[in-house]
């Protein structure tokens, strides 16, 4: 949707006008990141952590060690043996995937309060994982950082909820009523700047902000350009797998970003047949 296919109503212009003010006065109303979710953060980025760290720090959670375990010995990770330890599943599937498993347990739809936009903020959530997903495979095809792409895509449009957030709440405390279309305009407009925000805040690593802040025109990133550019296709690639209205595979695939990521033919085919991995993936890792 661009700025040009509807026109604010009043009401509308009444909380672009807020919401604006919300950014320019740093008073955006940032959700806590859950402890586990940063404790697992912190164990991924030391070099010194070891999986029995990452095993008690899951087991310490019930809920998170149940879905961790469930996810784990799903068809998509464990297709012809069943794991019955955490020790069991960090050492076949390594610790980098246990922690994507339980960033994705603990970061998830339900961290936000915006009632009447419940729906919206699954399909945001859905969206993301389905990014992060197809985030690995762009950048292992274009020779870029596997890892951090994950959470890059992750959290790329972390700022859409948020906003959604401060939306519902404009609308409730003054008895507003805009159009659908007006909200998700509302949306893209602010969620950038509202996704910066919360990045920011939760003190993420430089290259995840600035996939934040410049995923969607990567040529304005100071460092991380390239990363940016990964989680721009990956969105792409997630969109058209989630919405079968979109454009098919290889028209996304002839985007730009691709040329700019500098993949040859055979890489293109490459990533045309990681579909059923990251679907699978995206099956089991959904909450």
């Amino acid at each position: 949707m661009t700025s040009t296919t509807i026109e604010f109503s009043p009401q509308g212009q009444e909380i672009s006008i807020y919401l604006d003010s919300l950014v320019s006065q740093g008073k955006i109303e940032v959700p806590m990141l859950p402890d586990v979710a940063s404790r697992v953060l912190a164990l991924s980025n030391d070099p010194d952590s070891d999986a029995a760290q990452l095993a008690k720090l899951i087991q310490g959670d019930q809920a998170l060690a149940g879905h961790v375990m469930r996810i784990a010995n799903s068809a998509a990770y464990t297709p012809n043996a069943s794991m019955i330890s955490l020790q069991q599943a960090i050492a076949r599937l390594g610790m980098g995937v246990l922690t994507e498993i339980s960033l994705v347990a603990s970061l998830n739809s339900k961290m936000f309060d915006a009632p009447g936009f419940e729906g919206r903020i699954v399909d945001i959530w859905s969206h993301a994982l389905c990014t992060g997903l197809w985030g690995k495979e762009v950048a292992r095809v274009s020779r870029k950082n596997v890892e951090a792409s994950f959470l890059c895509g992750l959290l790329h449009s972390i700022g859409r909820p948020v906003a959604l957030q401060s939306i519902s709440e404009c609308i409730r405390d003054k008895n507003y009523s805009i159009s659908h279309e007006e909200v998700l305009l509302l949306e893209q407009k602010f969620h950038v700047a509202f996704g910066v925000a919360v990045v920011e805040k939760w003190g993420m690593p430089i290259i995840v902000q600035e996939s934040v802040q410049h995923y969607q025109s990567y040529s304005d990133a100071k460092r991380n350009a390239e990363q940016a550019m990964v989680v721009n296709g990956a969105s792409k690639l997630a969109t058209v797998m989630l919405d079968p209205n979109e454009d098919g595979f290889d028209d996304v695939l002839n985007d730009g970003v691709f040329a700019a990521l500098n993949l040859y033919e055979n890489d293109i085919e490459t990533l045309k047949n990681k579909g059923d991995i990251v679907k699978s993936g995206f099956e089991a890792m959904r909450v």
